[in-house]
């Protein structure tokens, strides 16, 4: 295989009717690291609204369990990823997200913004850092692969194009981002959650995340906004990676989020169905996901 042979193998395909196999490819394949990374800011991000980050403090799950929670998030959008909304085991991470979800007062108006930043970020991010830009084809099936998992979730008023993702998501961030003292411990939690992960580099790696954020994200929490040479050579370091990536043989077997070294939590393996939490429902309603059998360990 050649560097660009993926690419090639995407541009065949209809991102309309393929979205999962071209999103699969995009993110197992030619950019796992990067989407990971995105991903991660993608949640993060969400936390500045004060309703999303204020009810992710009382649950405390961000800031008493925060690898746990961090742990099951990832594993939970890479079962639906890996498996498909079809599969046994994709059904059921969704109906697990949506058991969570309907245990609290969650607005749709939030949730849309949520899954906004799913589809906005990663391409932002890839395009600023990743080994080459996404494709249109690629960008339409992420914004079809999120249509698709939005509606399993029971979001509605979901935006049709990457286009009505992003305005979407943009309007939502000006109207919205704003202070919180809950949402900051959420946010102070996440960012020693991701430090710690390098040991005696966690001051290090603390400081070239802050440099990663926007001025509104900082500003939200009331961070202090890190120099300019610092953002500057924290955002070289990734350009350099990214030129350093491209020269590297393709990826010919799939790497999944549960292959990751920051997923912690499960050595001995684990069930889809029993990932995330089991809080009282709130209110009666049925989930979009059909049930199914429970699946052994993975």
């Amino acid at each position: 295989m050649r560097r660009y042979d993926w690419l090639k193998e995407i541009r065949r395909l209809d991102p309309e009717r393929d979205f999962l196999r071209i999103y699969r490819i995009t993110a197992t394949l030619e950019f796992p690291w990067d989407i990971t990374r995105a991903l991660e800011l993608a949640l993060y991000r969400t936390y500045a609204v004060p309703s999303i980050g204020r009810l992710l403090a009382e649950t405390a799950e961000l800031t008493d369990r925060t690898q746990k929670r961090y742990d099951d998030t990832a594993l939970l959008l890479d079962a639906v990823l890996e498996h498909g909304f079809d599969g046994a085991d994709g059904r059921t991470a969704i109906r697990r997200i949506n058991q969570m979800h309907r245990s609290y007062d969650i607005s749709n108006e939030d949730m849309r913004y949520v899954l906004c930043t799913f589809v906005v970020v990663p391409k932002r991010w890839i395009d600023r850092y990743g080994w080459r830009r996404l494709s249109t084809h690629e960008t339409h099936a992420i914004a079809a692969y999120y249509r698709t998992l939005g509606r399993h979730m029971g979001i509605t008023e979901i935006p049709e194009t990457f286009e009505d993702f992003e305005r979407c998501l943009d309007a939502y961030e000006d109207a919205h981002f704003g202070w919180d003292e809950g949402a900051r411990r959420v946010s102070d939690a996440t960012l020693d959650l991701m430090a710690g992960w390098y040991g005696p580099l966690a001051p290090v790696v603390r400081g070239a995340s802050m440099a990663l954020l926007d001025d509104p994200l900082l500003d939200a929490f009331r961070y202090e906004r890190p120099g300019p040479a610092v953002r500057t050579a924290v955002r070289g370091a990734l350009k350099l990676r990214a030129k350093a990536v491209r020269l590297l043989p393709p990826r010919r077997k799939p790497h999944y989020a549960r292959q990751n070294p920051e997923i912690k939590g499960y050595p001995n393996g684990f069930r889809v169905a029993d990932l995330g939490t089991f809080p009282a429902a709130r209110r009666a309603g049925g989930c979009p996901v059909p049930h199914t059998d429970e699946q052994p360990p993975r």
